[in-house]
């Protein structure tokens, strides 16, 4: 059943694609300037070409007949081509009984064919190849009456018979008009279901709008007719007719520096209509999708198949290209100029997935660091793909600079490959700290500091970055070309790029700053308070040689402490909400002897207290890495909780962010620049 069903969804895309293509070929048919060309030719006497609306007309059914070829139930479908098949077979049949009665009729020979060698062997070989496609049209019809099938055999039994070569071509053409007349009763005898076909269709779809709504409907036409897969076979088979068409013209082979030429060429042929424009959009989509598993597979092998994440399918690589190629007028364009605006747009789609490569890789390389895995090839794996992702976009950045003189909207293209840059730095210094405080088997001073200081050095320059471009798409849309889409994606652009990154900023500064005034106001346990305390820290599970106490007389390590503020302003252990203290920090709190130790025995540290129980969600030293992979050894054995300005999730609103993030800047007033330079790159 297996084999069966994948069969089945092999032939549901497979047997599609033909459909699209016509409607590509469609597209591209100019019926008035073909007419132009008919009446400038012999071919304007002929009255097939002498009603140019009648044409029109059949381009428009032509469009229908393709939209129901795409939506046929994949049965009837089936059933379609096998019909086309069998005529297919039949005029195979004509066409080899049309040809023996051509080669008897030169040879001039009329008496037995036993008698001459070459009429023998004349007659086996259209014999044989008679009898194939009698018995191939029996076995794809589900019949055996192959006599239906058979006509062409006539002029073979008619030479058989030694009937003269003239009589011989009139039986042949009788063969022919008795196939045909057998062809229309087929027709005629299934005229009507279509029209039912139509019926029933349209029935079952009133009944599921009325029952589920039409996105319901959308949805199950989507999954049913598997658009993405079918777009992207309909594209790859559009781009390797490209490709041999342009190998098999050319007798020289191609050097070596026109390859990349070639291949944006190529590309660019095969996205001039809006159904090759979505082909490329979902083959764009589909290997991003397999760069990113790939990703995935390399750092965590099996594994990373378990905890799928939603938000790495390669929709914003697709969703960048066709918002870019709508906003620039893609396949408005000439060939060269398209290519050389396609090097632009892919650049910037490379960029995205890189970007995603990261937000795959930056937690997993940090909680190798804050883990006690001692494996080095898991670690290899990790740093090696940080590399990569360090060294690859300042190269992209490096090379797309060789092609464009440097300037402002230049800038602000190369400006993401040099953040993930950046970026990818950031998380290799905190992963080499987290290896160094595991060799040193001691926490490093400040830990929590510092990688809020390295993020937000990104974070601000990354801020900085998208004021920019919000800036620019200003300056262009008030003294350039105002465009609808254009003006929306500024104001998408300024919501989430720029807003909302500067709230959450300043969230997260507010947060910080009121965790450090109120660890300054608590006081300080003395060293005979320790000593009488005599327990860990219920936050870190390490032994404490400096404290500070809370209102309600628990001892916490400073640091512990302000990182759990980051999160909610309330004792870890009783919940007791922490207020300013007036006293000042070094000043002494209740008697030692009065305080009570918050926990007793080390060994029941978390059975009985709410810490572990309220807080799933855990950093590392302001890093997320799941419980499993926490110390216990070190100031990593139990994970803080994370400040919610400080760790952004990668969702949706982000996701599109990223994908409109340099549309406005390729405007209509930069192309002259793309065609200038196409000439450089075409040279």
């Amino acid at each position: 059943m297996l084999v069966k069903d994948k069969l089945e969804a092999v032939l549901n895309v497979g047997l599609r694609v033909p459909s699209i293509m016509l409607l590509e070929v469609l597209y591209r048919w100019d019926v008035s300037s073909f007419f132009q060309k008919i009446q400038r030719s012999s071919l304007n006497n002929n009255p097939l070409f002498q009603y140019k609306y009648l044409a029109l007309y059949l381009h428009y059914v032509g469009y229908i007949l393709s939209l129901v070829l795409l939506t046929l139930p994949r049965q009837h479908l089936v059933k379609l081509y096998l019909y086309v098949l069998t005529a297919l077979l039949l005029f195979a049949g004509h066409q080899v009984s049309r040809d023996y009665v051509r080669s008897e009729l030169d040879s001039g020979y009329e008496g037995p064919l036993y008698l001459e060698a070459l009429s023998m062997n004349r007659f086996s070989t259209a014999l044989i190849a008679q009898l194939v496609v009698c018995t191939l049209c029996s076995c794809v019809m589900q019949t055996k009456r192959i006599w239906l099938f058979s006509a062409h055999l006539l002029p073979l039994v008619a030479r058989l018979c030694l009937v003269p070569l003239e009589t011989i071509v009139f039986i042949n053409r009788f063969a022919m008009i008795f196939t045909g007349l057998e062809v229309i009763y087929f027709l005629a005898s299934n005229l009507l279901v279509p029209y039912n076909l139509a019926k029933t269709a349209y029935r079952e779809l009133v009944q599921v709008v009325e029952v589920y709504g039409l996105l319901a409907l959308g949805m199950s036409l989507w999954n049913q007719l598997v658009l993405p897969v079918l777009f992207m076979c309909f594209w790859l088979v559009l781009f390797a007719l490209q490709i041999y068409t342009y190998f098999s013209s050319r007798d020289k082979p191609t050097s070596r520096e026109r390859l990349l030429f070639l291949f944006l060429t190529s590309i660019a042929e095969c996205c001039s209509t809006p159904y090759s424009l979505l082909g490329l959009v979902f083959t764009v989509s589909f290997v991003a999708l397999g760069v990113l598993t790939l990703c995935k597979f390399y750092l965590q092998g099996y594994r990373a198949f378990m905890n799928d994440n939603t938000m790495h399918r390669g929709m914003t690589e697709g969703i960048t290209l066709l918002i870019l190629a709508v906003q620039t007028g893609l396949i408005e364009l000439q060939v060269i100029h398209r290519a050389f605006l396609l090097s632009i747009i892919l650049f910037i789609v490379v960029a995205s997935i890189l970007q995603s490569m990261l937000e795959i890789a930056d937690p997993i390389v940090l909680a190798l660091g804050a883990s006690r895995d001692k494996s080095l090839w898991k670690h290899f794996r990790a740093v090696s793909l940080c590399l990569f992702l360090l060294v690859f976009p300042a190269y992209m950045a490096y090379m797309i600079c060789q092609f464009f003189h440097m300037d402002f909207w230049l800038l602000i293209i190369i400006s993401s490959s040099i953040l993930t840059s950046l970026q990818v730095l950031g998380t290799l210094l905190i992963y080499i700290l987290f290896m160094v405080e595991e060799v040193r088997k001691e926490p490093v001073q400040n830990m929590d500091d510092v990688i809020y200081y390295v993020n937000g050095t990104y974070r601000l320059l990354e801020f900085l970055v998208a004021l920019v471009v919000v800036a620019y798409g200003v300056s262009e849309t008030v003294f350039g070309e105002w465009t609808v889409m254009g003006s929306t994606i500024i104001f998408i652009h300024s919501y989430y790029n720029v807003w909302l990154r500067a709230q959450l900023g300043w969230q997260s500064f507010l947060m910080r700053r009121d965790a450090v005034n109120k660890i300054k106001s608590l006081p300080t346990a003395s060293d005979l308070q320790l000593e009488q305390y005599n327990d860990i820290c219920a936050i870190c599970y390490q032994d404490m040689k400096s404290a500070v106490i809370t209102p309600c007389s628990h001892f916490f390590h400073a640091g512990c402490l302000k990182k759990w503020l980051y999160v909610q302003e309330t004792c870890p252990l009783c919940h007791k909400q922490l207020k300013s203290q007036s006293q000042p920090a070094n000043a002494t709190a209740a008697p030692a002897q009065d305080i009570l130790p918050a926990n007793p025995n080390p060994a029941e540290a978390g059975q009985g207290e709410p810490v572990a129980e309220e807080n799933k969600t855990m950093t590392q030293n302001g890093v997320p890495v799941e419980e499993s992979q926490a110390r216990s050894s070190s100031s990593h054995a139990n994970p803080d909780p994370e400040p919610e300005g400080q760790a952004e999730e990668a969702g949706p609103s982000q996701d599109l962010s990223d994908a409109i993030l340099n549309l406005h800047i390729i405007s209509l007033r930069n192309l002259h620049r793309f065609l200038s330079l196409s000439i450089k790159i075409s040279q």
